[in-house]
C-alpha cells in the first residue's frame, strides 16, 4: 500500500504542513498512522477523510464540531443517524450561504452595468434619472 509524507499531502491538497499538524493536535486525524520515530504516514483512505475535513470546515464548521464527527466515525455505525443530521444540517448552511452570494452577485453585477455605462457616456450623469426616479 502507498503511503504519503505530510509534505506530500499538503501539497496535494494545497493545505500547509502546519494546517495538518494542527489538525492532528485537535485530533481530526486519528486514523494517521506513524512509524516508530513518530512520521506521519498518510494512505490513500487518509486524504479522502482530509478532503471531507476540508469541505466541512468550507462551510464554516467550527474545529471543535468536525473533531465531534470524526469521533462519530471512529464510533461506527451507531452514530449513523448523527452524522446523517449533522450533513443536513450543514447542507442548509451551504445553501443559506448561496442564497447570501447570490445577492451579493446581483449588486456587483449591476455596479458593472452602472460603471460600463457611465464609462461609455463618459460621466456618472448617466445615471442621474435613474436616482431620481429610485428616490421618487
Amino acid at each position: 500500500m502507498k503511503t504519503y509524507s505530510i509534505s506530500e499531502i499538503a501539497k496535494e491538497l494545497n493545505l500547509t504542513v502546519y494546517t495538518l499538524r494542527y489538525y492532528d493536535k485537535e485530533g481530526l486525524m486519528p486514523f494517521v498512522e506513524r512509524t516508530d520515530n513518530g512520521t506521519r504516514l498518510f494512505k490513500e483512505s487518509d486524504i479522502d477523510a482530509l478532503k471531507i475535513i476540508e469541505c466541512l470546515k468550507s462551510t464554516g464548521m467550527p474545529i471543535k464540531e468536525i473533531k465531534n464527527f470524526i469521533d462519530w466515525c471512529s464510533e461506527g455505525d451507531s452514530t449513523l443517524e448523527q452524522r446523517y443530521h449533522m450533513f443536513i444540517e450543514r447542507k442548509q448552511t451551504v445553501e443559506a450561504q448561496m442564497e447570501e452570494l447570490k445577492k451579493t452577485m446581483e449588486l456587483i453585477e449591476h455596479k458593472c452595468w452602472y460603471y460600463k455605462t457611465a464609462l461609455h457616456a463618459g460621466t456618472e450623469d448617466v445615471h442621474k434619472q435613474d436616482k431620481i426616479e429610485i428616490i421618487n
